[in-house]
């Protein structure tokens, strides 16, 4: 999955004022990435409010992005949730032209066993029409996937390719890097945790604020797989900042703000989340001056 190293960005949703999905901002946003330098894009991840959406407009999404990637750089589809049958479902009727891997979320609310995730993943993998990513990210989920459920999913079910991992939790990524099998790759779930898990040896991120500034996430990758830590420790500082005014009110309203003064997109969400407060929005206009590299 040569596809899956580097930078990829978790795309946002642009919603219009009446909660309509904005096609033309989100061409905007994927130009915006491919211009930057993005090595892959995943549509329709958390960040894009995948649970807010009707299996009919996450179809539209998923066939708009495609046609306007137009085969420029990989996609990966975001597919998961916590009925194990509906997740079938969805995979089962999934167009996969296009795309070169499916990012499936860990049941979240449930708070299943180790088995029931390991069991989960399977009855997933067996119909998933591409190869497959775990995604690991407690504080939504509610549950942990543990680094032996995960070596264990990539020994023993051959399309289980990769894991996002966003638990926080450097001995969980050390142990996964030690030990996984050598062709499957851990990928940062967690921007600001990019640069350590890539001297760990991490294959690269699927980040959230680069549906902003993906210039400097996707040179930031690039930096660690050359092991140039020097120059990418000093994009690292500079995101700081704008990465936690990303999630300050919470992942995307705090990046559609920052979209919205870029001019990319309008800053609207679907509830239950809401758009960033005018305190937000001054902090962003106030750090968006110092962000940029140029």
């Amino acid at each position: 999955m040569n596809e899956l190293y580097g930078a990829g960005v978790a795309l946002i949703t642009p919603f219009y004022s009446d909660g309509s999905i904005d096609f033309e901002g989100l061409e905007r946003v994927i130009e915006h990435q491919i211009k930057g330098g993005m090595d892959y894009l995943v549509s329709l991840g958390t960040t894009g409010e995948v649970a807010t959406l009707t299996e009919a407009e996450r179809k539209a999404v998923w066939k708009f992005t495609t046609n306007k990637v137009a085969g420029r750089i990989p996609l990966v589809a975001g597919i998961g949730g916590n009925n194990t049958l509906e997740v079938i479902h969805q995979l089962k009727v999934f167009d996969p032209e296009g795309y070169c891997a499916v990012l499936s979320v860990s049941p979240y609310y449930n708070k299943p066993t180790q088995e029931g995730i390991y069991q989960h993943y399977k009855a997933v993998a067996a119909v998933s029409p591409l190869p497959l990513i775990l995604y690991n990210v407690p504080g939504r989920t509610g549950s942990n996937v543990s680094p032996e459920t995960t070596v264990r999913l990539a020994k023993e079910i051959g399309n289980i390719v990769a894991t996002k991992e966003a638990s926080g939790s450097f001995e969980q990524f050390s142990k996964i890097m030690r030990d996984k099998p050598d062709n499957f790759l851990l990928i940062s779930g967690d921007d600001p945790a990019t640069l350590p898990m890539m001297a760990l040896g991490a294959a690269g991120i699927i980040s959230v604020v680069g549906n902003a500034f993906p210039a400097e996430v996707a040179l930031l990758a690039k930096l660690c797989r050359e092991s140039n830590y020097l120059e990418a420790r000093k994009i690292h500082s500079r995101l700081i900042r704008i990465t936690e005014l990303c999630f300050t009110e919470g992942n995307p309203a705090g990046v559609k703000a920052i979209l919205h003064q870029l001019g990319i997109c309008g800053s609207a969400v679907r509830l239950p989340l809401v758009e960033a407060s005018s305190q937000l929005e001054k902090f962003v206009q106030e750090e968006l001056e110092l962000v940029t590299l140029a």
